[in-house]
């Protein structure tokens, strides 16, 4: 655990740094890619990553050392090749992972939120679900497991492996040559987050192309067809723990409504987007069927919005890090607080972003949980060793969220459904 949080009190300022690079970049070349709304509810989604990290969920369904220990048929002495080896065999498991992912309606909840935002740049990267606990597809891990690739190998390669598919989330590089027929390049993983027709469950090799070209899934992104981005189901939220729901209650619904009980089984290994007969009349929801002519989430906002949004993201990020960086000092018990702390922070701050009317609300219980939180424990999580005056410091901040929150409400005309904009070819 201690190990992870480490990782991440490092990571989350790199991608930080990355995201503040690209939008400068994007400015001074006159094209800015990082919408900054977009980018925060982005970053906030890797927050609850971060926090759903500490707690080591995961959990396969058979270990990968179990299988290593029962099903090896060799070991293989470890060295550089056999971390080569490693690195490619983990890349072929992530294809069909990932490619599943896309195809099998309930596994998709998994991986919606990494493609529900309607921009493409780095902060999309750090849209990875919370909800996923349970590996399901344990069972792509017997190649590896077979070959004898051992344990630690395999907790080495893995980071490696996933950081490595953090650079290609950019519209700021185009095609690079010879390396298109090597590696996945932004051009090729652009292809991938579009929702055009000709783009759609293309390209979903995560280093090495030859998967999809080996398999039948490369699509090369074509100067006549500009990539859309986002999925034809859309969101209209900048919440990211909404958006990890939202297949699944979606499931859910059309399961205990559908008449046959067929469905009612089948329906969460059918297709991506599959539903029973009739109900895109009878229970319809709002789904693209023209990606060039449809309306973007971009709900409007003021200066003193986005100013306070900002102050609300920052203020819970470089606190994160900063826990992190020494998680030990808090425990588990503290680690489940602080989860709470986070989620309810990260929910109240997004759905303000969002000018949703209820969001006073939801910045008052945010405030009155943290306040019980901070009568737990009047350290609030051992800054006061910094200086005694951060933990009342957090308690006025709770306060004034929740009073700038009703604010806004007065200031704007909230209103439920949200504000959009066409999309420019």
């Amino acid at each position: 655990m201690e190990q992870i949080a480490k990782i991440f009190s490092i990571a989350m300022p790199i991608f930080l740094v990355l995201i503040l690079s690209e939008k400068l970049i994007g400015y001074l070349k006159g094209n800015d890619t990082v919408p900054w709304m977009d980018a925060l509810s982005s970053s906030y989604s890797g927050i609850t990553l971060a926090v759903r990290a500490l707690f080591g969920l995961g959990i396969s369904i058979v270990s990968y050392e179990f299988m290593y220990q029962h099903l090896a048929i060799t070991h293989i002495e470890t060295t550089w090749l056999v971390y080569l080896v490693a690195f490619v065999v983990l890349d072929f498991e992530f294809y069909w992972g990932h490619r599943l992912h896309h195809e099998i309606n309930f596994l998709w909840n998994n991986h919606l939120i990494h493609h529900n935002s309607e921009e493409y740049n780095i902060a999309t990267s750090m849209r990875q679900p919370f909800l996923g606990f349970i590996n399901f597809l344990f069972f792509l891990s017997l190649p590896a497991a077979l070959l004898g690739l051992s344990p630690t190998v395999i907790a080495i390669i893995l980071p490696i492996h996933k950081f490595s598919q953090v650079w290609y989330h950019t519209r700021q590089i185009g095609k690079l040559g010879f390396l298109e027929y090597i590696i996945v390049t932004p051009s090729q993983h652009r292809v991938h987050h579009a929702q055009n027709a000709i783009y759609l469950d293309k390209n979903h090799s995560a280093i090495f192309n030859i998967w999809d070209r080996l398999f039948g899934t490369f699509q090369e992104e074509l100067d006549s067809e500009s990539p859309v981005y986002g999925i034809t189901r859309p969101s209209h939220t900048y919440n990211p723990i909404t958006i990890n729901f939202e297949h699944l209650i979606l499931l859910i619904k059309d399961a205990w409504r559908a008449e046959k009980w067929m469905d009612k089984l089948t329906i969460w290994f059918r297709p991506t987007g599959w539903r029973p007969k009739g109900f895109e009349e009878k229970y319809p929801v709002t789904k693209i069927t023209d990606p060039y002519h449809f309306e973007k989430y971009h709900p409007p906002y003021s200066t003193s919005l986005l100013l306070w949004s900002n102050i609300q993201f920052f203020t819970i990020f470089f606190f994160l890090v900063y826990i992190l960086h020494d998680v030990s000092v808090i425990g588990m018990p503290g680690i489940s607080i602080l989860a709470v702390f986070v989620l309810v922070q990260v929910y109240s701050a997004t759905e303000l972003m969002n000018r949703n009317k209820w969001a006073p609300l939801y910045s008052l219980i945010s405030t009155l949980v943290c306040f019980a939180i901070y009568f737990n424990d009047t350290s609030w999580f051992g800054t006061d060793v910094i200086s005694a005056l951060i933990p009342p410091m957090f308690l006025i901040y709770f306060l004034v969220q929740t009073i700038v929150a009703f604010v806004f409400s007065k200031e704007f005309a909230f209103i439920s459904s949200p504000q959009l904009r066409t999309i420019q070819d």
